[in-house]
């Protein structure tokens, strides 16, 4: 009870900290200037990547086009006269925007506001055109939205009218085919050769005529109208978007012809939909989660599609689209995080050899104040309230600094360095002076000195033990569970308690590499002194015995070795990352450039394709009809791939002058197949359920189906996961002539030979998909930080190889001038002091890139690094050596020029001092 009444707090002597603060200002400068850098960076990469999360949702909504829609379909009023005939109801334009009204309200406030207006799409069922030899198809769409609908201007003719003048009349149910008036495009008229008064010969699945009538010609107004992007056939035609060698035209009802449309068809058979565009500018990552459920929960209330009622039918994938951008942006989340943990470790380690050093410093004025009978909590408080002022200060600069670069940065991960900077130096500090005051005498008894080395060596291992099994635990955790966040915790973007171990998993096997290069160190020293020893070369035997004593120190090898690996991990993520992004641009595109021909030139395909060819820098000309979601069939199901009808041995020679992996099973295109009657085929499957020997049948239209055999796998071909290529000439002799609709070109005058081809065609450069995923959001940030890592991460270890020598300077230089007084020159003795300070150094040079290369090996795919580079499965790690390499030179390089430094600043040291030293 009395000693509890005795305690005191502890008594700070100012005077000391004042004075402790001036004398060591150059250390405590230092240790602000890290910590206040580490702040900046730890608090503005959250940030940062929180303001490119944004960016992402709205680039992927952008991206997605039409599949990030929400629709709502719903059925007609019966039309049913009191005769037993069908009326001509006159007010269905009506009835659509009354649909868009009541799709707009049950949207929500939420929705509502992340949607653009809502825009109204009547579609007929695709007709047959029956005139011509070409397989042509038409479509009758009425489009409306707040303004009515998209301006065009009648350049011939006139607007869409009634047939007759009547509003209401009954007609009957099998009756000749109605009239409908529609308009067409300039183009789509020019396709079918026809013009106002003419008619669309056309007829339906059952064989039944069509009465559509043309009144007029139009141009649009505005051809980038968002109504137009969801009838593209309103403006001109569309090739393969009814299969294989078809072309779709579409005409347009106005609001007077609809009724009539109405009349031309079955009951159910004109389908009306609204459409709502998302607002990208108005979408937010925060937002996302709130806005998919959402659209789930409206999905779930739908009406049932058996019921020919009014209900709402929802359909969207905007639910889907907005979970992959959260996936990714979860991933970057988690990427960033790796490599903010690996800075953070290499960071408590420097700050940790820092306050080494201040402390070897101040170890004289410690003993002393010890001994002139300062308390421990005395001295250990001062030492607190110098490294908190410390710590703090130079905390509250980087994150201002933090706040001005990206405002809303957050603290979090800068806890960990202000703890290391606030704790290590008092800690340090307080055991220094404790050792110096300490009256305890070494056992004379041998069995007491080795019980206390061999308690020391069981201390050392334990905590080894403790850091190995956890880097084991951190890599299996991340192998089995990956890094993207539960979907039960919520998407947050805050780490969970579940993903602090494998985001650690990269810093605490960087750790453990180097505890076990700690290990070896001082046995191979120990072998090279020996060797040393037995020759005849004094200098080799003094640096080797100064290395060898200098090997027990273990913070300067755990700097340079942890520095080294984790700025070789980030250096490797970074060319990852760069060498998938080209790869991925190779498999979008499939070569330097793809053409997509218009449907109306596509005859003129194989002329191009000549003249490409013979222009100057071009390597491969490859033309072949692409066509997606071909209707093929299985024994049992549909299977709707990208169809590929190409000249098999021209494609081979062009995936053997690209980066695309080689296809040897396309020369069995050509060769005699195991179904005599079946063509044979190449099948790619994303679900691997089609192998050699799948029997494929081809449907088309005006013809009997085309059978193919699977004979070998498919490469990919511009990232489709469903692919089957068959070769023209064998398809061609089935009786399926292909009609080329895209070119593909290799060869460095790529760019200028298909900008100067004349012909309408979409034109996709390599380079312009690369550019563009180079400066996505995401992968945008993820590489500056990366190549930022890696930077900050060789500066410590740089700075870490500094405070290292430093810290032994001292001592090793006395030894070194009194090696001078038995006759050491002063070059020798800048060659012992290299063989001192190299060994470690180089050591951290070679296995510092070879650990993080193993670490990339080990960690790289859990990283979901697909995800940003936009490849189907995990990019290829890369190893820039040249890069690994210069990390370990510029090492090597560094510690080499400390020893003329310190020559240059010992010069001046008088021999007296160092002989009375110790005394």
């Amino acid at each position: 009870m009395n000693r509890w009444l005795t305690r005191r707090w502890p008594a700070p002597h100012w005077p000391s900290v004042r004075g402790r603060g001036r004398t060591d200002a150059g250390a405590l400068l230092l240790t602000a200037c890290v910590i206040a850098v580490v702040a900046l960076l730890a608090a503005a990469v959250p940030a940062l990547l929180r303001a490119a999360a944004d960016d992402a949702v709205q680039d992927t909504v952008r991206r997605a086009g039409n599949e990030s829609h929400l629709l709502v379909h719903a059925d007609w009023e019966r039309d049913a006269g009191p005769t037993g005939g069908r009326l001509r109801i006159s007010r269905l334009a009506d009835d659509v925007d009354d649909l868009r009204a009541r799709a707009t309200y049950t949207l929500g406030p939420d929705l509502d506001a992340a949607l653009l207006p809502s825009i109204a799409v009547v579609n007929s069922p695709i007709l047959r055109i029956t005139d011509g030899n070409l397989p042509r198809t038409v479509q009758l769409t009425y489009l409306a939205d707040d303004l009515g609908g998209p301006d065009v201007t009648w350049i011939a003719g006139s607007a869409p009218g009634p047939t007759i003048p009547e509003r209401s009349i009954e007609i009957p149910y099998h009756g000749p085919p109605w009239p409908v008036q529609v308009g067409l495009s300039e183009a789509d008229a020019a396709a079918l050769q026809v013009g106002p008064g003419d008619r669309i010969p056309a007829e339906d699945d059952h064989g039944r005529d069509k009465d559509i009538r043309i009144s007029g010609i139009y141009r649009p107004a505005d051809n980038a109208d968002p109504a137009w992007r969801l009838a593209p056939a309103l403006l001109r035609p569309v090739p393969s978007a009814d299969g294989p060698g078809t072309t779709r035209v579409a005409a347009l009802l106005s609001r007077e012809s609809l009724p009539d449309a109405r009349l031309a068809f079955d009951q159910d058979q004109l389908r009306r939909t609204v459409h709502f565009a998302p607002a990208p500018d108005a979408l937010t990552w925060d937002a996302t989660t709130t806005l998919a459920s959402q659209v789930v929960k409206l999905k779930a209330s739908s009406g049932s599609s058996a019921a020919r009622d009014g209900s709402l039918k929802w359909e969207s994938q905007l639910d889907t689209v907005l979970r992959d951008a959260r996936t990714q942006i979860s991933a970057a989340f988690t990427q960033a995080a790796v490599l903010l943990a690996a800075v953070l470790t290499a960071t408590v380690l420097v700050l940790l050899l820092a306050a080494d050093l201040l402390v070897r410093r101040r170890t004289p004025a410690l003993s002393a104040a010890r001994q002139r009978g300062a308390a421990l909590p005395d001295l250990g408080a001062e030492l607190i309230i110098e490294s908190t002022v410390v710590s703090l200060s130079a905390a509250a600069v980087g994150l201002a600094l933090a706040h001005t670069t990206a405002p809303g940065a957050s603290w979090t991960w800068t806890i960990p360095v202000v703890l290391a900077g606030a704790i290590a130096g008092p800690t340090f500090g307080t055991l220094a002076a404790a050792r110096a005051s300490r009256d305890r005498h070494q056992p004379v008894n041998p069995a007491a000195r080795r019980w206390i080395l061999t308690t020391g060596r069981l201390r050392r291992a334990a905590v080894e033990a403790a850091v190995l099994i956890a880097a084991v635990a951190a890599v299996g955790t991340l192998h089995q569970r990956g890094l993207l966040p539960d979907a039960s915790h919520g998407d947050t973007g805050e780490l969970t308690g579940d993903l602090v171990l494998p985001i650690s998993a990269v810093a605490l096997g960087a750790l453990a590499g180097a505890l076990v290069v700690l290990r070896l160190l001082p046995v191979g020293l120990r072998i090279v002194l020996r060797q040393a020893l037995r020759s005849r070369r004094p200098l080799a035997v003094f640096g080797a015995a100064r290395a060898a004593t200098t090997a027990a120190r273990a913070l300067p090898l755990l700097v340079l070795v942890s520095a080294t690996a984790l700025a070789s991990f980030a250096l490797v993520v970074g060319a990852t990352i760069t060498r998938g992004l080209d790869d991925g641009a190779w498999h979008t595109t499939g070569a330097d450039a793809r053409l997509d021909i218009s449907s109306d030139v596509q005859d003129a395909t194989p002329a191009l394709a000549e003249r490409i060819a013979a222009a100057p820098g071009i390597e491969q000309v490859v033309a072949a009809q692409v066509t997606d979601s071909a209707p093929l069939f299985t024994e049992s199901t549909l299977f709707t791939p990208r169809l590929v009808i190409v000249d098999a041995a021209a494609f081979g020679r062009l995936l053997a002058t690209t980066p695309l992996p080689d296809a040897p099973a396309l020369s069995q295109l050509t060769a005699p197949g195991p179904d005599p009657a079946g063509v044979p085929a190449l099948v790619r499957s994303s679900t691997g359920d089609l192998h050699t020997g799948t029997r494929l049948q081809l449907s088309r239209d005006n013809g009997p189906t085309i059978r193919l055999t699977a004979v070998g796998t498919a490469p990919p071909v511009g990232g489709a996961g469903d692919v089957v290529i068959v070769d023209a000439a064998a398809l061609a002799e089935a009786g399926l002539p292909a009609v080329p609709n895209t070119i593909w070109v290799t060869g460095p005058g790529t760019a200028q030979a298909v900008s100067d081809s004349g012909v309408p065609a979409g034109i996709v450069l390599r380079t312009d998909i690369l550019q563009a995923q180079r400066v996505a959001p995401l992968t945008a940030g993820t590489l500056r930080l990366a190549w930022t890592t890696a930077a900050v991460l060789l500066a410590l270890g740089l700075l870490g190889l500094t405070l290292a020598a430093a810290a032994g300077a001292q001592e090793r230089w006395q030894t070194l001038t009194r090696l001078r007084t038995l006759g050491l020159r002063p070059r020798d003795a800048r060659w012992v002091a290299a063989g001192e300070l190299l060994p470690p150094v180089v050591v951290a040079a070679v296995c510092g890139p070879l650990l993080g290369a193993l670490l990339a090996h080990l960690t790289l795919g859990p990283l979901e690094l697909q995800l940003l580079t936009g490849q189907a499965a995990d990019p290829a790690t890369v190893l820039p050596w040249w890069l690994l390499g210069l990390t370990g030179v510029a090492l090597v390089a560094a510690a080499t020029a400390v020893v003329p430094v310190e020559a240059a600043l010992r010069r001046h040291d008088r021999l007296s001092e160092v002989l009375r030293a110790g005394e």
